[in-house]
């Protein structure tokens, strides 16, 4: 990892993220990372406890002259998204991400950064350092498994904390203030399928969609982005009447737009060439389409050794149509919102090998029974097809609060630090707000954060000017805190 790092400003909040990035932390996999914050809050002798689902707390008394302002609770996740591009080698199971300084930004070498929400963690982890930062009693909440299921808000019980305000530090642009954000629910659709030996003599090939941009399911939904299951299945679509599929890999994680996928078909003798004519064609006009939002998609078709196994035809024409008919991307905008997306679907995942069909998807919104009529349009969708189909993970969205205390108070004080309005939006994305309501309803929550660039992909940046921006507001909003009542 690059010293350039270190000697970024504010020093102590990018070394604290240096630290955190040296540790894998992966979610479902954060044993070394809770490990290093309980170290961490200990070396400070600070309150530190671990509940049970593995959420670390720390809390801090009040500097002095603070000690009559409303306890404040600090909150962010520890665990991040691994993704990199197919040709980084790199465990994320071992390693610590490598970082580099590009400009105004600070990068990972071909992997997500953690920035999201590394950088929230950092910050938490400077102020409990800090013996000159002016701040009210603080608790600091550092959960676990926010990216896959939001586990960690899920499991924290009540009674852990005493705090009237959380500053959740976990949106993506500098000049907004976030008041409410989506729920969301995971669909996942399975069968089993029957494979027959290929055709005699055919031509194997490979395809491959790659260098597509991908990004946060929630919070880049509404670019329109190229998914790649879906452009692999429109190139199958069109190409039905010549091909029989043997296998399809494509996405990772149910927050991250595909930005990959593969396959391995093969094509009948006598209708070779008319396959490479079509396909040729096909490309063309989708490329063209996503040359302004995608310009470095390929689409790549290569001819390889025939598989040996291939799709019935039965069950290759339904999976095709099925996933042709299956929805992605923005379902509703909102109406009392404007420029908000309600709702939305990312076609995450999909999985054709060894006779099974896997397909992950995750249905998001901020209203909760728009979040159930696109989850049942899916479900009837996959149910219609034969597939057997399981809804989980749910959880709620957080319902804007336009008359919050502590939105004044940070309105205020952005004004006055940067003469100028702070945006106060409500996000498509699932932060744990909504969640950490259900147990403490009467908690005044905001959440906010330094600008975050493609989060949830390998093209994840941290603003450097950005970060120095948002650690003054939260320097300024933990000094303006009001006066217990």
């Amino acid at each position: 990892m690059s010293n350039e790092i270190r000697n970024l400003e504010p020093k102590a909040l990018w070394n604290n993220f240096a630290d955190l990035n040296a540790v894998p932390r992966g979610s479902k996999k954060e044993e070394k990372v809770i490990q290093f914050m309980v170290d961490f809050g200990k070396k400070l002798n600070l309150e530190t406890t671990v509940d049970e689902v593995g959420n670390v707390i720390i809390k801090k008394p009040a500097s002095k002259g603070m000690e009559n302002r409303k306890v404040v609770v600090l909150q962010s996740h520890l665990d991040m998204v691994h993704q990199k591009n197919s040709d980084t080698k790199f465990d994320f199971d071992t390693e610590g991400i490598k970082m580099y300084v590009d400009g105004d930004w600070v990068r990972a070498d071909g992997t997500t950064l953690g920035a999201d929400n590394g950088l929230g963690v950092a910050a938490i982890m400077t102020v409990l350092a800090s013996d000159n930062i002016q701040h009210p009693a603080l608790e600091a909440l550092f959960t676990i498994d926010e990216e896959t299921g939001m586990t960690g808000a899920m499991g924290l019980q009540a009674g852990y904390l005493d705090g009237e305000i959380l500053l959740n530090l976990d949106t993506e642009d500098d000049d907004e203030i976030d008041i409410g954000c989506a729920g969301g629910v995971d669909i996942t659709a399975q069968t089993m399928y029957n494979e027959v030996h290929a055709p005699s003599n055919s031509f194997g090939y490979k395809i491959s969609v790659t260098g597509l941009n991908g990004g946060h399911s929630g919070m880049d939904i509404e670019k329109g982005l190229g998914n790649a299951n879906k452009i692999m299945n429109r190139l199958m679509y069109e190409t039905l009447d010549f091909i029989k599929v043997s296998e399809i890999n494509g996405g990772s994680l149910r927050n991250a737009i595909p930005r990959e996928s593969f396959s391995t078909i093969c094509v009948y003798n006598s209708k070779n060439d008319a396959f490479k004519k079509k396909i040729k064609k096909v490309i063309k006009d989708i490329k063209t389409e996503f040359k302004t939002v995608d310009p470095d998609l390929s689409i790549e078709v290569e001819e390889v050794k025939s598989p040996e196994r291939v799709m019935t035809t039965i069950s290759q024409t339904t999976l095709i149509k099925t996933l042709y008919a299956a929805h992605n991307g923005v379902y509703r905008m909102s109406f009392d919102m404007e420029g908000l997306v309600e709702t939305s679907n990312n076609l995450a995942r999909v999985i054709v090998k060894d006779e099974e069909i896997k397909i992950l998807c995750l249905t998001r919104s901020s209203v909760e029974s728009s979040k159930l009529d696109l989850a049942n349009a899916l479900k009837a969708t996959f149910e219609l097809a034969g597939y057997n189909v399981t809804l989980s993970g749910s959880y709620p969205g957080w319902k804007p609060n336009v008359k919050s205390p502590i939105l004044k108070t940070m309105t205020e004080t952005y004004q006055k630090l940067f003469d100028s309005q702070p945006n106060v939006i409500a996000c498509h994305a699932g932060l744990e707000c909504g969640i950490l309501g259900t147990n403490y309803p009467e908690m005044d929550m905001i959440s906010f954060g330094p600008t975050i660039k493609g989060a949830h992909s390998p093209d994840e940046r941290a603003s450097i000017k950005s970060t120095k921006k948002f650690w003054e507001f939260l320097l300024k909003t933990l000094e303006s805190i009001p006066f217990k009542n």
